[in-house]
């Protein structure tokens, strides 16, 4: 074969180059996997959802509740009973879902899970789909969010790998799906807590505005896997959020549903004859 110097040498360079860049773009996203993770070990459920959402293109409420196109976002509030996932005829309440290929064997294992922990104590009950129209597609898109409520069609709950995948994140984007705000937006929130305004980043301010919330008559849950940390949108990770009726609670914890979690989700749906 006749070596043609003048050509074959740019393009051996361009193969070296580009055999580089790949390495390289392998080495880093290897890099920033176990970055993410070392961080989300580190801090509590808010900082790792703001920080996986932080870039997204949507446009979300509080952080990490997407806004529907089909209804107004404040249907859930005005109407609270109209954006719940309706009964079965055998009582429990069945949200079909489809779990994204995506996901590695250990991912799928720990989400299902998380879905898991309502089936024992609620009558929620996550079943895959077969040809409903209205269930959740679990997906690994950008960051970690969710649609609010029931919205009779395919809503997309995003769980991001390496950074959403966690028991209390996912259970946490599960209560947006089934209808719940965050804790710290209760309309009775000032006799618990006190929001730091001077602290917050000026443009994520309208995450804390109140909501004209249905407290279902249970108390106030600073263990609630639906509260925000004490730095959430915080400048320079200051505190935003201060528990005033117990100053030494913890807030953000990212373990899972709470006892309280547990029995709101009862009472909204009249789960008869579950307890938390």
């Amino acid at each position: 074969m006749d070596f043609n110097t003048s050509t074959s040498v740019p393009l051996l360079l361009l193969l070296l180059l580009l055999g580089f860049s790949k390495a390289h773009d392998d080495n880093d996203q290897g890099a920033v996997h176990d970055l993410s993770m070392d961080q989300s070990a580190k801090e509590d459920f808010t900082a790792t959802i703001l920080r996986m959402n932080n870039g997204s293109s949507d446009f979300l409420l509080e952080g990490d509740v997407m806004i529907p196109n089909t209804r107004n976002a404040m249907k859930c509030i005005n109407e609270p009973y109209s954006c719940l996932w309706p009964k079965s005829a055998n009582g429990y309440v069945e949200i079909p879902f489809i779990l994204s290929e995506k996901y590695d064997y250990s991912e799928k294992t720990l989400i299902l899970a998380a879905m898991r922990g309502f089936q024992s104590k609620t009558c929620v009950r996550f079943i895959p789909r077969a040809t409903q129209r209205a269930y959740l597609s679990i997906e690994p898109r950008y960051g970690c969010s969710s649609l609010l409520g029931y919205t009779g069609d395919k809503q997309v709950l995003s769980l991001q790998r390496y950074g959403c995948i966690n028991n209390g994140i996912i259970q946490h984007e599960m209560l947006h799906a089934l209808g719940f705000y965050h804790e710290h937006t209760r309309s009775d929130r000032d006799q618990y807590i006190r929001i730091n305004w001077e602290n917050i980043n000026k443009y994520f301010v309208y995450n804390f505005r109140k909501m004209d919330t249905d407290n279902l008559n249970t108390p106030y849950d600073y263990s609630s896997v639906m509260h925000y940390g004490r730095t959430a949108f915080g400048t320079q990770r200051q505190e935003t959020i201060t528990p005033t009726y117990d100053p030494s609670a913890t807030i953000g914890q990212r373990e899972g549903l709470s006892n309280i979690d547990i029995f709101r989700i009862n009472k909204l749906y009249r789960c008869w004859g579950f307890s938390g």
